[in-house]
């Protein structure tokens, strides 16, 4: 029961703020319609095809990826006015109050990728079939559960807004830049292409890329595992360290 309460809190507490939709939407449409409009013409022209059905997954996994790691401030903004500490002293599971509010945040980022996929279709954005929408549903919420769980765990040690956003900020624009949200990875040598598989990210955009426009760069079981593996990890993480949040 405490479970849906929390997962309906913060439903009601996004859906209550226009100017935090808005917000959570204006960037990733700036990079939807800035690149996808800019860049199109030099990306067909290089003989890659469409840039803007490549570029939108990178920007729904992109959307998710803000949202749910950001739903971590919510903990911090509680703690802060004592509403954690009263759920923490009452007669309930702390693991109960974490699934609740992972899968609040989990909702609201599927929900925030959803939005952004629509509005791509009404830029000429084409899926390939049912299926392929059902596929991109699952890499959608283990984005969402992994990043979820990345900043619970970050807010469960922070106890300031102002270093939870610096942190999650030199966190983020690496993720997104180094995933192949922006441009193709394949062929990268060196360094550069080591780092591309170390982020847990590369695999979620690949794997939606996959689902939508059917072009795998790592192939569906890699990236299913690799991101259902790290989203494991990092949910007991932030369970672990959401356990020793001291009242």
């Amino acid at each position: 029961m405490i479970i849906y309460i929390l997962w309906l809190r913060q439903m009601k507490r996004y859906f209550r703020s226009r100017s935090r939709i808005i917000g959570s939407l204006a960037q990733p449409l700036l990079f939807l319609f800035a690149l996808g409009y800019g860049l199109g013409p030099v990306f067909q022209k290089a003989g890659q095809g469409s840039y803007l059905q490549f570029l939108v997954p990178g920007i729904i996994a992109q959307s998710i990826l803000f949202t749910a790691m950001f739903s971590g401030i919510e903990i911090i903004w509680d703690r802060r006015f004592g509403f954690l500490k009263e759920m923490l002293v009452a007669p309930i599971s702390r693991l109960e109050i974490m699934v609740g509010r992972t899968l609040g945040g989990t909702t609201v980022a599927i929900f925030q990728g959803l939005v952004v996929l629509l509005i791509s279709f009404l830029a000429g954005f084409k899926v390939a079939n049912i299926f392929s929408f059902l596929t991109a549903l699952i890499f959608m919420f283990l984005i969402a559960i992994l990043f979820a769980g990345l900043g619970t765990a970050i807010a469960s040690v922070l106890e300031d807004m102002q270093g939870f956003q610096l942190i999650m900020n030199f966190l983020i624009m690496p993720l997104l830049f180094l995933s192949g949200t922006f441009f193709p990875v394949k062929g990268l040598s060196g360094a550069l292409s080591v780092i591309v598989k170390i982020d847990p990210l590369s695999y979620g955009v690949d794997g939606l890329r996959g689902a939508l426009s059917g072009v795998y760069g790592f192939g569906f079981w890699p990236d299913f595992l690799v991101l259902a593996l790290i989203a494991s990890i990092l949910t007991v993480i932030g369970s672990y360290l959401f356990f020793k949040v001291q009242i």
